[in-house]
């Protein structure tokens, strides 16, 4: 399989499984959209290729979260 359906495969399977069990996080969030369109792909091997996938996850959505200040974070208000 070609890594981009991997990672398409399980974003789909996540949000679904997600939207299944809390129903009510669709609504709250911007366009219904779990997953944004990105994801990121190294091979093993690399020199710091843990360091750099560590970075990445660590960063993921920082900007994002500057831009949107004040939104609702995932689950928040949940009981």
């Amino acid at each position: 399989m070609r890594p981009k359906t991997i990672i398409q495969i399980t974003k789909n399977i996540t949000a679904r499984e997600i939207f299944k069990i809390h129903p009510e996080v669709k609504q709250m969030l911007w366009g219904g959209q779990f997953w944004t369109n990105g994801y990121y792909i190294n091979t093993v091997g690399q020199s710091d290729n843990e360091e750099a996938i560590r970075n990445y996850v660590e960063n993921q959505g920082k900007e994002y979260k500057q831009i949107y200040r004040g939104q609702l974070e995932m689950f928040e208000g949940l009981p």
